[in-house]
């Protein structure tokens, strides 16, 4: 199967700061006047792994995020399970992904996230079968995750919907070492968590933790330009938008600025206090990885 790794130069890797028999908190009776915060921000660096099913899903959902971990030290990886080839009203398969390749690239360098890898598999043709759940598995185990992010297995798109099966099915099975022995097993379950969406049925998005990304917008919004087939061109197609020729930035954040829902709204009153947030990520716990208190989702995701 085809794959590509794209490793941004000016991010220095740290896969080898904590051997995989350690837990992600780790020597407490180092830490004088120990506090969860403490913990999180002068010991272990965080690895994230955001599992998006096309090019452009990680940082629509998460780019803000991303970048506020990055920039504190953490270590993040977006994957894209498909290739991204089918989502254009122009350029054949094989010249798209190419394009695709580069934009997730250069929106990987803006955002200054360590690693972005895509997967070989065709975009509109994904299915939750045995073989792209063990490529999940290996690359979870790979980047000796902490924290992977997904969507919910509810969702418009079939590629949606089967990349957050294929992860959630991979919760556990990333620590049991007879399934994919090519790739030593995690001795820690990570906290799986969830992209948001506006779906309703079989369940409506809750919203354990949120993000306010107001003095990181503009980084966000500048990786989405890097995917100009998908936000000028592709989306804008399908939408029946027309894209002006110039100030495109400011378009793409007026086009792009949803608002906060109410849950969302919710878990940011709750961490900020009810101070203006106007643009914010959100994320719900899936029960099946470790399960995390409030404040350790706090003291997690970066403020």
């Amino acid at each position: 199967m085809i794959k590509t790794i794209l490793a941004c130069p000016n991010i220095t890797e740290n896969k080898n700061v904590r051997s995989r028999n350690e837990h992600p908190i780790t020597h407490l009776a180092t830490v004088v006047n120990w506090t969860p915060a403490a913990i999180a921000h002068t010991i272990h660096t965080v690895r994230i792994i955001c599992i998006g099913a096309h090019p452009d899903d990680c940082e629509i959902e998460f780019g803000g995020a991303a970048y506020k971990f990055a920039a504190s030290g953490h270590a993040v990886k977006f994957l894209s399970v498909t290739n991204g080839a089918a989502g254009h009203h122009v350029h054949a398969a094989a010249e798209l992904a190419a394009i695709r390749k580069h934009e997730a690239g250069e929106a990987a360098r803006r955002l200054g996230i360590a690693e972005t890898e895509i997967l070989g598999y065709n975009d509109g043709e994904l299915l939750a079968t045995l073989d792209a759940r063990e490529e999940i598995v290996r690359r979870i185990r790979q980047w000796n995750a902490d924290v992977a992010l997904t969507h919910r297995p509810w969702d418009y798109h079939p590629d949606h919907r089967y990349t957050g099966q294929l992860v959630q099915d991979s919760a556990y099975l990333v620590m049991v070492p007879r399934l994919c022995p090519d790739t030593p097993a995690l001795r820690h379950n990570p906290l799986f968590l969830y992209l948001e969406d506006g779906f309703q049925l079989p369940a409506p998005f809750v919203a354990d933790v949120a993000v306010a990304i107001d003095d990181v917008w503009e980084r966000k919004i500048s990786a989405l330009d890097a995917h100009a087939s998908q936000f000028y061109e592709w989306l804008p197609w399908i939408d029946g938008r027309d894209v002006p020729v110039d100030h495109r930035m400011e378009w793409l954040s007026t086009t792009w600025g949803r608002p906060i829902s109410k849950c969302a709204r919710v878990a940011l009153t709750r961490r900020y206090g009810r101070g203006e947030v106007q643009h914010a990520e959100a994320f719900q716990i899936c029960e099946y990885g470790r399960r995390a208190s409030r404040q350790e989702l706090d003291d997690i995701f970066p403020r």
